[in-house]
């Protein structure tokens, strides 16, 4: 049986590679439900939504990259802490507007809350505004 910790670390590298929902389903519950406070996540409220969301942005962006920067578990709680850096250039067409050749380097935390070793909700805790005005999309 695979531990919180090795299963958030294999959902985290599913999900920031853009696999979408069919590279990270196995990780979750089917229902799992995702939040955010930013408006650019507004109305995404189930994982699988939010994992193609950002299988998405590899369209404008296709040279997108994360870093993970520290990951920590609380076993009490059962959740999981993933902190990293995504980073981006708007190079192709599909994003809001045409390419604008602008970087985007977000950081931002998953807390991953486990129903037995699968996850049954995230919360992603990103500045969103500060990422799209990097990008000059907004």
């Amino acid at each position: 049986m695979s531990t919180i910790r090795e299963v958030a670390i294999k959902f985290f590298d599913a999900c920031e590679s853009g696999k979408g929902w069919d590279g990270c389903q196995h990780f979750c519950h089917g229902n799992a439900t995702f939040s955010s406070q930013s408006d650019a996540l507004q109305g995404i409220n189930t994982l699988e939504c939010y994992t193609n969301w950002l299988q998405g942005l590899y369209t404008p962006a296709p040279d997108a990259s994360y870093e993970i920067l520290a990951f920590a578990v609380d076993a009490e709680r059962n959740t999981a802490l993933g902190f990293g850096v995504f980073r981006a250039t708007h190079t192709a067409e599909g994003g809001p507007v045409p390419p604008t050749n602008k970087s985007v380097s977000a950081e931002y935390v998953y807390v991953m809350q486990f129903e037995g070793d699968k996850i049954s909700h995230l919360t992603k805790v990103w500045n969103d505004g500060f990422s799209l005005r990097q990008l000059d999309w907004m």
